[in-house]
Order: C-alpha cells, then structure tokens, then sequence
C-alpha cells in the first residue's frame, strides 16, 4: 500500500508548557523557538525535537512531510538551511489560521482540514498524521504503512507500556475495540474516576497516541462537519474519527502496540530524552 505521506501538526506551545517554561531554564539559540513546542532543543547534542520524529519518519519509508503550522511559521522553514530534515524528503507547510474573535486555532480536526484543502492531492491518497510532540518509534511509524484491508487504521497502545500514571492516561484518548480488532469508540480525555470502564477483557487500557492512517476521501467530510466540543471549544480530530466510524462501521483498523511513548507535554518532560542521540 503506497502511503508515502506524513502530516505533523505543530501548533504553538500548549498553555501548560507555557506556564512550565516559566521556572525552567533551558538553552536555545533562538529563544522565539520556545513557542513551538517541537522546536525545543533535546537530547545528548541539542537538536529540536521535530529532528528525531522526523528522521524516524524518513526511516519508516515517509518520503513527504506536510507540517501544520501557525501563521508564523518561519522557524520551521529555517530548519530546512540547518539540515534538520533528512536529504530527499519533500516538505510542504500547511498554515492552519486563528479565526477571527478567538485567540486559539480551531484545533485538530481543523487543522488537518486546513492541510488537505491547502494541499488537495491529500483528499486522494493514503496518509499519515501525528502529532508533533510525541516521540512515535519507527515500528509505528511504518506499521501504519503496511498493508491491510481497512481505509483507515491507528496505533491501540496498551497502557501498561505507555509507562504513565492514571491521571496522565486521562489526558489522551481511550478507546473500546471489537474482537476484530476494528475501533468501536474513542473518547477524548475521559474522566479519571471512569477510566475503568474502557479496559478490555485482559484488563488493559488501549490509548490512542493521536497517529492515524487515513484514507482522505473518507475522512475529509467528517473533518468539515466537526462539531465544536463543548468544553474545549475546538474541533477535534477524535470527534471527527467518531463520527466517520459511526457512519462507517469496520473503517477503522487498530494496530496493537506495547511501547512506552516520549511525550513533550511540559518543560518538566525535557530532561527525559537527554539521551538522545
């Protein structure tokens, strides 16, 4: 299966990475950096955190990153005169804008919207789509490019590889999936005292990392119908996948994996890729 294409959605910092930031010291060469959180400097020798997701991309077989940015996005676009991407990969910039009355972007569902509509080529192909702060390792990566029969799959980390207390599980996606092993329902930050609910018959959590394999023809409509949540007023990309299920029983593959995931949800979350390398 030809899915030769990797989306990566790096929004600005996250409020809770902006108030870590504050009483912690870190060393930058350009301090307007920090407000990218896949910017940051990491590891053994420093080199933004995109460096390593995107050289285990190339790794995997991705020959074609789109990068979901914010309208000021030309700190990425420097990267490329550094030699942070690998030779031979194409990149394209996606410009996910602010509405106007709000102070945040629409969020995940939009963005990627923002993606396929600015680069339509994307409506038609298979690709991938992750977030920009989270260290997926090369086997996920490439699993998501094998073949199968489902338009549309994710990575199902169990929990207990994760290496993540509770209350940090709650702050992803769970899910309920068949016997099959087709998604059944996915919820977005579910509430701590019910996280029980959502674990299968072995007793395991299965966690959803935000990396998806999309068929673009399937889930485009369903990122446009996206419905604001509630509570966070935005449009998230689970939500979306919720209603392309429900509309599309069997759509969407879940690919078991036990794997603790490096994940750069505040400053305090630096120290942990050190070393890098």
């Amino acid at each position: 299966m030809e899915n030769p294409s990797l989306v990566v959605m790096v929004g600005g910092t996250s409020s809770r990475m902006k108030t870590s930031l504050q009483s912690f010291v870190i060393k930058s060469e350009n301090p307007s950096n920090l407000v990218h959180k896949s910017l940051i400097p990491v590891g053994a020798v420093p080199k933004p955190f995109l460096y390593y997701l995107v050289r285990k991309a190339f790794s995997a077989g991705y020959s074609k990153l789109y990068l979901i940015t914010g309208k000021e996005n030309q700190a990425f676009q420097e990267l490329e005169s550094k030699g942070i991407f690998p030779e031979g990969m194409q990149i394209c910039y996606a410009v996910q804008p602010i509405p106007k009355g709000r102070t945040k972007p629409l969020g995940t569902a939009d963005a990627l919207q923002e993606c396929m509509e600015q680069f339509p080529e994307l409506k038609e192909q298979m690709f991938t789509v992750c977030n920009g702060d989270n260290l997926y390792s090369e086997g996920a990566l490439r699993d998501l490019r094998t073949h199968r029969d489902s338009p549309n799959a994710l990575i199902s980390y169990a929990s207990s590889g994760l290496k993540f207390n509770a209350e940090r599980v709650a702050k992803f996606a769970v899910m309920t999936i068949s016997e099959h092993n087709f998604l059944k329902e996915i919820v977005e930050k579910p509430d701590l005292q019910n996280l029980s609910q959502y674990r299968d018959v072995s007793g395991e959590l299965r966690v959803s990392m935000n990396i998806f394999s999309f068929s673009g023809e399937m889930i485009y409509p369903f990122l446009k119908s996206c419905p604001l949540d509630k509570a966070r007023n935005e449009k998230e990309l689970t939500k979306a996948v919720s209603n392309m299920i429900r509309a599309h029983p069997k759509s969407m593959l879940c690919m078991p994996r036990s794997e603790h995931i490096p994940d750069l949800t505040d400053a305090w979350d630096i120290p942990s890729f050190k070393k890098l390398l």
